[in-house]
């Protein structure tokens, strides 16, 4: 599995960003998609993820201004990212977890910088 992210950026304080990534390989094993965040200086951290049935997780800090989706035909999961806050600067990493009967990996994407500032 191959993941290809794209859609960061600078923004200002309250702005939007809309991430996306696609998925190429062997796509038929993925089963849960989402996006991670690591902010310099701390450790890599889950902001959201996305089963192939549509059920969402989200970290606390974004509840509310984020939004995970996935277009299963399309092999590609997004990010809506809404009233952003200078916190929420860090580099965007694209996960997809794969399972072929016991066998189960991640995958990354090369990540994307999200930073947030006036």
């Amino acid at each position: 599995v191959q993941l290809q992210a794209s859609g960061g950026g600078l923004v200002q304080p309250g702005g939007s960003l809309r991430l996306s990534c696609v998925a190429s390989g062997s796509t038929f094993s993925i089963r849960t998609m989402g996006w991670y965040r690591q902010a310099p200086g701390k450790e890599r951290e889950l902001v959201a993820s996305i089963t192939r049935g549509g059920s969402t997780n989200y970290a606390d800090s974004v509840k509310g201004r984020f939004t995970i989706s996935r277009d299963n035909a399309k092999n590609t999961v997004y990010l809506q990212m809404n009233s952003l806050k200078p916190e929420d600067t860090a580099v965007y990493f694209c996960n997809a977890r794969s399972v072929i009967g016991i066998d189960v990996n991640d995958y990354w994407g090369q990540g994307t910088l999200v930073t947030v500032s006036s």
